[in-house]
């Protein structure tokens, strides 16, 4: 049974308890959620190039098929980033 007097006492057995995790917290928290921001971003990008940017199929076709050829590099770049980073993260 966990009781505490004030506020103060709780957040310092907290401090005390998840204090050796700070680091690896503050490293996990930031490596997913910039990860999770790119995901997002390659999300944005593919869905525009999959219905408002398609049009660019019938003006310039040689130039769209650029831009989903980088936007698949960019889709497979932050793939690659989750491979390495997951078994650093998790399995470590």
């Amino acid at each position: 049974e966990f009781r505490f007097s004030s506020p103060s006492e709780l957040l310092d057995a907290l401090e005390a308890h998840f204090d050796t995790l700070n680091n690896f917290l503050g490293i996990y928290f930031t490596m997913t959620g910039l990860h999770v921001l790119h995901v997002i971003g390659g999300i944005v990008v593919i869905f525009f190039y999959w219905l408002p940017g398609a049009n660019m199929w019938q003006t310039d076709p040689e130039r769209f098929t650029n831009r989903i050829e980088i936007v698949g590099l960019y889709w497979h770049f932050v793939d690659l980033v989750w491979i390495f980073l997951f078994p650093v993260l998790y399995l470590l």
